[in-house]
Parts: structure tokens; C-alpha cells; sequence
């Protein structure tokens, strides 16, 4: 397996964001893991299957062909759906669908078989603790909750902040609390919080502990507050 780099936080914590930065920086592979769940539940849209058909969704996850391309692109099954999957709609049902077991067991075993021959960058909610524990380097992005309404609305404009600090809420308690990988910091993970840090400066700092760990052929555990 290539070296990867998991990150892990609550939505609006600029995971994707600095996923990619980083990915860019080092020359590595960003997998959106994100977008692999939204695809599962696109599909799950366009045949009308529900959310409580756990056995359906499974069997979506496993026959899938998801095609993550350079600029964010995705492909489903031969079919370019990366606008298709960002609506809110979407968003909303892949957190669902993300909380059943069956299904985040079929697309781990994909991520997993990416990481065989790549360097990558991964981010997640459970990337550090469940899909690669054994990951060289593993940070846990967080932000107060001001400041991830406040980037996720620069990824919605024109959505109200009242509805965003509900919906940022309720992911984070469904995250949480859910059964199958809950949101949690693995012990080895370093913590680092980013309010009031621009994305390149949060890129700066994971890249000067990345830098550190593997060239030390570490992975101790930490923590950094920035901000």
C-alpha cells in the first residue's frame, strides 16, 4: 500500500477543501469519498429505492462503477454525474445511505483497492479510525460551528444561514450517533482546528506534520489548535 494521509472532521470543516490542496502539493491521489457516497444515493434516486432497503443499496454499492477524474469529475457507471450529485437533495440522502454498514463495507473495499497503488489523501469521517487505521499520517480537522456555517455557505450562496446551522447540526448528531463508523477522532489522529486560518495556512500546517511523519517513518498522535 502507497503512503495515505486520512482526514477526518464534522461537515463544514474544509475537509475536501484542504484534501485537495494537499493532494496538489504532495503529488498524491485525492479520493472523494464524499462523492462515491453520493453516487450511491444518485442511484438510489433514480430507481426509487429507499433509503430502509439496506439490501438494495448494498447491491448499488457493490455493482457500481465510480470514476473519480482530475477537477473533481465523477463518474457513474460511464456517466459524468458531478453536478447531478452536489444538489441538496443528494447531499441530504448520502449521509443516510453512508450510515448503512452493507454499503460503507462495499465502497471501503474500494477506496482500499485505489490505496494499493497509489499515494492518496482520503477525507472522511472515519477514514483514520475504520478504512485505514494503519494510515501513516492521520489528522482530525475540526472548526467551531460559526466557522463551518459560514464556509459552507460560501459553498451555497444564497442559502440562509439559519437553515445551514440546522443542517450542520443535524449531520453532526446523525454522524455521531450513527450505529456503523460513527464520526470520531482515532487516538492516533492529530487534532487540529482551523478556525481563523485561511485554507493555505491549514494546508501548511498538515504539509510540515506529513512532512515530519513520513521522514521520520512515524505516525504518533497529537494535537495542534490553531487559530
Amino acid at each position: 500500500m502507497g503512503n495515505v494521509i486520512a482526514i477526518d472532521g464534522p461537515a463544514g470543516a474544509g475537509k475536501s477543501t484542504i484534501a485537495r490542496l494537499l493532494a496538489d502539493s504532495l503529488g498524491y491521489t485525492y479520493i472523494d469519498t464524499g462523492a462515491m457516497y453520493r453516487a450511491i444515493a444518485l442511484w438510489a434516486t433514480r430507481t426509487g429505492t429507499s433509503v430502509s432497503d439496506a439490501h438494495r443499496l448494498e447491491q448499488l454499492a457493490v455493482s457500481a462503477e465510480i470514476e473519480l477524474l482530475p477537477q473533481r469529475r465523477v463518474r457513474l457507471n460511464g456517466e459524468d454525474v458531478t453536478d447531478a450529485i452536489r444538489t441538496p437533495e443528494i447531499s441530504a440522502m448520502a449521509s443516510q445511505v453512508a450510515a448503512i454498514g452493507a454499503v460503507r463495507a462495499a465502497l471501503v473495499a474500494k477506496q482500499r483497492e485505489i490505496a494499493k497503488h497509489a499515494d492518496v489523501v482520503m477525507e472522511g469521517r472515519d477514514i483514520g479510525s475504520v478504512v485505514f487505521p494503519d494510515a501513516r499520517v492521520k489528522i482530525f480537522l475540526d472548526a467551531d460551528p460559526a466557522e463551518r456555517v459560514r464556509r459552507r455557505a460560501g459553498e451555497m450562496p444564497g442559502e440562509q444561514a439559519e437553515i445551514l446551522t440546522a443542517q450542520i447540526a443535524e449531520r453532526d448528531a446523525r454522524d455521531r450517533s450513527r450505529a456503523e463508523s460513527p464520526l470520531m477522532q482515532a487516538l492516533d489522529a492529530t487534532y487540529l482546528d482551523s478556525t481563523g486560518m485561511t485554507a493555505e495556512q491549514v494546508r501548511d500546517a498538515i504539509l510540515a506534520i506529513v512532512r515530519a511523519r513520513i521522514s521520520n517513518g512515524k505516525a504518533n498522535g497529537g494535537t495542534t489548535t490553531a487559530g
